[in-house]
């Protein structure tokens, strides 16, 4: 069955994929290769949202691996998470190829930005129609449904009758369990859910909403029309935080000096030097590197998509939504 095809391959590749990113640098890395909104795009021409607003001359922009066939139902859709683009290529590259989980020799795999982010697909960099300034703030909440729905009119397009699975973590993770929801059994086959529940809990929420409060602190940030990128870097620093355990931080970083620092606190004092941690470097390298990416106020109201998602929103309770749930799922946890 294609659950179990997915949950030995999947896991087997994870392990494998495990060794392949590990690092000879100090600091733990998320490389995710090139980051750019290089792909093929779709016009959702003006995309109405759950809200009732519209995104005028709307745009998604996507890739495929691999060809559909002649049924179209040999789709494997793999959604990217909080910060990721359509490059599954790229971010996931050891997972993607012949004889790989995901097997282009079987499948066509289907990656596509989501609404809201700044890789191609429209969002609060791209400029407003109505007012020839970049949207910023003015752009509207996108939710995880809305994404699911847009994402699937490209299919549409594309004449893919079937999804032989649906992948996500994180914010991707949402959106693959709102593919098994929305679509059903009869559009799609199973599920893999990585990282993320049925809605953010309060603790979740208020991680994400110190990280906005950074963005639009920055002095620069003009209602998402500026570039904010202090506050987008601190933002990020206290996501990295978040995205890893104490023990993990812990095991990977103790308490070591950075480079060129004395070899311990206790000769730093001697030497009237405030010593820098390990960890510290890590964050400020993790800073810099995201100020390169990504857009704040994509940032914003990518979180806000996250935050606003639940299930079980007007279908209600969550036990009932998931126990209706029939497709074979498989979730990992950590």
């Amino acid at each position: 069955s294609i659950v179990r095809f997915t949950t030995t391959r999947l896991l087997y590749r994870l392990r494998t994929w495990g060794s392949l990113r590990t690092f000879t640098t100090d600091a733990t890395e998320d490389e995710y290769g090139r980051m750019d909104a290089d792909g093929r795009y779709h016009d959702l021409g003006n995309f109405s949202l759950e809200s009732g607003r519209t995104i005028k001359d709307a745009k998604v922009c996507y890739k495929t691996f691999g060809e559909l066939n002649q049924a179209g139902d040999n789709c494997v859709v793999v959604c990217h998470a909080l910060t990721g683009n359509a490059s599954v290529d790229q971010w996931w590259e050891p997972l993607l190829g012949p004889k790989k989980l995901f097997d282009t020799d079987k499948y066509m795999v289907f990656c596509a930005n989501i609404l809201g982010s700044c890789y191609g697909s429209s969002g609060p960099a791209d400029v407003n129609p109505e007012t020839n300034e970049r949207y910023g703030m003015d752009f509207p909440l996108v939710t995880i449904r809305d994404t699911v729905r847009s994402h699937k009119t490209v299919l549409d397009s594309l004449g893919v009758n079937k999804i032989k699975f649906v992948l996500g973590g994180s914010l991707g993770g949402m959106q693959a369990l709102e593919w098994g929801i929305m679509g059903g059994p009869d559009l799609v086959e199973s599920m893999v859910i990585i990282a993320c529940g049925a809605r953010h809990t309060a603790w979740q929420i208020a991680i994400s909403e110190v990280q906005r409060n950074s963005i639009m602190r920055d002095p620069t940030w003009d209602n998402g029309r500026g570039k904010a990128l202090s506050g987008l870097g601190l933002a990020r620093q206290l996501a990295m935080i978040s995205y890893r355990s104490h023990d993990a931080y812990d095991k990977k970083f103790g308490r070591n000096l950075a480079k060129g620092e004395p070899d311990d606190v206790e000769r730093a004092i001697q030497q009237a030097v405030v010593p820098r941690f390990d960890v510290e470097g890590y964050l400020a390298y993790q800073d810099k590197k995201f100020l390169s990416r990504f857009d704040s106020a994509s940032y914003v109201r990518c979180t806000q998509k996250m935050d606003t998602h639940d299930v079980a929103r007007g279908r209600g309770s969550v036990e009932e939504v998931l126990g209706n749930v029939k497709q074979p799922s498989l979730v990992i946890g950590f």
